[in-house]
């Protein structure tokens, strides 16, 4: 699949660039996303949530009232969880909602993510550029010659660059990373991807 370079100033350049088909042209594997996805959002929690049971409310043992003739239920201590203050019964505990996914689904999910995307025609590869120092207005710009100033756009280099990603950062709707760094919850999150092509140079690693 080609693709036509564009300037800072939204022009084409007169020349294209080639997308691997291996990404972008692969029959779509809506399971896979479902599969990556739901790895993505779990690795996102950080499984902290605790509640104190009963053994671990702090309080007296005695035995609070007797055992029958009452009327009521049956209690042992202020710690039971009937009571207010009480523990929690089969309350949350520390965990990890970390999810194992082959390598293979991972890359057949991201692949699948790109591949709806350049249906879509929602893929722009831009010349590579850069500043002296930060300067989100003039990166702002950018994204308004291009047309994507009220869109989600994810913003993929090829190298790390300190200097773009602080002029994008207080940029609302946009997220600039490394293409090393692809996942398929992002590609979808987005509404455009804008490659550099420096960056389109190296997917042909993701495949």
């Amino acid at each position: 699949m080609k693709i036509n370079v564009l300037d800072t100033n939204g022009k084409e350049l007169g020349r294209q660039v080639e997308l691997p088909d291996a990404l972008f042209g692969v029959e779509p594997n809506e399971h896979a996303v479902y599969l990556a996805v739901k790895q993505y959002l779990a690795s996102q929690r950080q499984g902290t949530h605790s509640a104190r049971e009963r053994g671990e409310v702090r309080g007296s043992t005695r035995k609070i009232k007797r055992q029958k003739g009452t009327g009521t239920a049956r209690a042992g201590s202020i710690k039971n969880p009937l009571f207010r203050k009480g523990g929690r019964v089969f309350g949350p505990r520390p965990r990890k909602y970390n999810l194992k996914l082959n390598k293979k689904v991972k890359r057949l999910a991201r692949a699948s993510a790109l591949t709806v995307k350049a249906q879509k025609d929602a893929i722009i590869v831009l010349e590579d550029f850069s500043f002296d120092k930060p300067k989100t207005k003039e990166y702002a710009n950018v994204l308004k010659n291009l047309g994507l100033q009220d869109s989600k756009v994810l913003h993929l280099v090829g190298e790390n660059d300190k200097v773009l990603f602080l002029s994008s950062r207080n940029v609302p709707k946009v997220n600039l990373k490394q293409v090393s760094n692809l996942n398929t919850y992002e590609v979808l999150n987005s509404d455009k991807l804008v490659f550099f092509e420096s960056a389109v140079e190296k997917l042909n690693e993701l495949a």
